[in-house]
């Protein structure tokens, strides 16, 4: 195994390993620490005290990012119709007809989000295999299937930096909250409406410690801990 470098070291060594930091300093430590030439995703990683085979203790949902994240959103939407008209006015980037959901079954997956009609689930079920793997199958639980009509508002959301988070098979949750370029404030807003959006997505089976440990990093950045009770404690727009 390699040892780290030194730009990481250097980045390391600013962090205390031990301490548990409030989400401000932690965001703005985060910010200092990035070591990329190249603008990095901030990410939160939550270990949660939830069991992934219950299914009472599932999370999945959504969260608008106030700020944005910093990125061009590809957006797939899988319409017919009314709804095909809807979704390229409202500026998708792409609209499934036959080719395209033939060049998905053949593993073209070049989109961040995608979103469909209930109409169209039938033919996009068939596509599991290869959107399932990627995070990419449109699921009612986190919105993104949804009538014609809501459309263009899903794809504004979408645009902006909506950004769907769920439970993954270890028990943790990872999200991107925007970019290292970002100011602090901004990070702390996006971060403040995670918070919120995880907190309304608690499950019903949870028991006893919700979120064990909560983490924030840059892309190749070293991890910094982040006081769990203080960032709960949060609300979006406070």
């Amino acid at each position: 195994m390699s040892k780290p470098g030194k730009k990481y070291r250097a980045a390391a060594a600013k962090v205390d390993h031990n301490r548990f930091y409030l989400p401000q300093e932690a965001l703005a430590l985060a910010k200092d620490t990035s070591i990329t030439k190249f603008d990095a995703t901030v990410e939160v990683h939550m270990r949660m005290g939830l069991d992934p085979k219950q299914a009472d203790q599932q999370v999945r949902a959504a969260v608008v990012m106030p700020a944005g994240l910093g990125k061009h959103v590809r957006v797939m939407v899988f319409a017919e119709g009314e709804g095909a008209r809807l979704a390229k006015e409202a500026g998708a980037d792409y609209v499934a007809d036959d080719e395209m959901l033939k060049k998905i079954q053949e593993g073209w997956t070049d989109f961040d989000v995608s979103i469909a009609v209930p109409e169209m689930m039938g033919k996009v079920g068939r596509l599991g295999r290869i959107l399932g793997t990627r995070g990419l199958m449109p699921n009612p639980k986190a919105g993104t299937v949804a009538p014609a009509a809501d459309l263009p508002r899903l794809i504004k959301e979408a645009k902006a930096g909506r950004v769907e988070f769920r439970l993954d098979k270890t028990a943790n949750i990872h999200v991107p909250i925007g970019k290292a370029s970002f100011t602090a404030e901004a990070l702390y807003d996006n971060f403040a409406s995670l918070m919120e959006a995880i907190k309304k997505a608690k499950p019903a089976g949870s028991k006893g410690i919700y979120i064990k440990r909560l983490t924030v990093t840059t892309t190749m950045g070293p991890g910094v801990k982040v006081d769990a009770n203080a960032a709960q404690s949060l609300s979006a727009g406070a």
